[in-house]
């Protein structure tokens, strides 16, 4: 059976040159290629911080002036730690950007804000442990790491279905049938 695996998104954008700067000086993210008129309706600009992947975001000019509401639940974000994590959230910050919601979910942590045009972006890191979903419990990212761990921990072992995310990973494949 085929699986396609998802690999970018795309957003239409009011202001490209604005979403290319937030994404490149906050995200980090590379500038692959960019263009438009005459090979293409609309300007667009491509960008990845995976060399593996052309893009892993692609901004298009063009959002509609009568859209009024985002499409997107959200645009989610992988780190690799909790420090890294509280190194997005101070970038977020410093460009004047509000963290609306910070949750662990069990299997993750993670916080939530929006992008310049309102976007739901979400930064997160995963935990060692899995715990069905949906679960969304506030933390206080600015405590310590062990802090944070411990207090997951302890989340994750008084809910049913709680197994070790390495578990989680076998039934996961075993589910796909990967």
């Amino acid at each position: 059976m085929i699986k396609p695996q998802l690999t970018h998104v795309g957003l239409y954008v009011d202001d490209l040159v604005q979403m290319r700067r937030f994404y490149s000086e906050v995200f980090g993210l590379t500038v692959t290629d960019a263009g438009g008129p005459p090979d293409f309706h609309l300007d667009m600009v491509f960008m990845s911080a995976n060399p593996n992947e052309h893009h892993q975001v692609v901004l298009v000019a063009g959002r509609p002036d009568t859209a009024t509401a985002n499409v997107a639940q959200q645009i989610s974000f992988l780190v690799n730690s909790l420090d890294e994590m509280r190194e997005m959230r101070d970038k977020v910050v410093a460009e004047g950007l509000t963290v609306h919601r910070v949750a662990t979910h069990g299997n993750a942590w993670s916080f939530y804000f929006n992008d310049p045009e309102g976007n739901t972006l979400e930064i997160y890191v995963h935990t060692p442990w899995y715990i069905p979903q949906p679960t969304g419990v506030p933390f206080d990212l600015d405590q310590s790491n062990e802090e944070i761990m411990a207090q997951t921990e302890a989340l994750c072992q008084s809910k049913d279905g709680f197994i070790s995310a390495a578990d989680r990973k076998a039934n996961m494949a075993d589910m796909i049938g990967a």
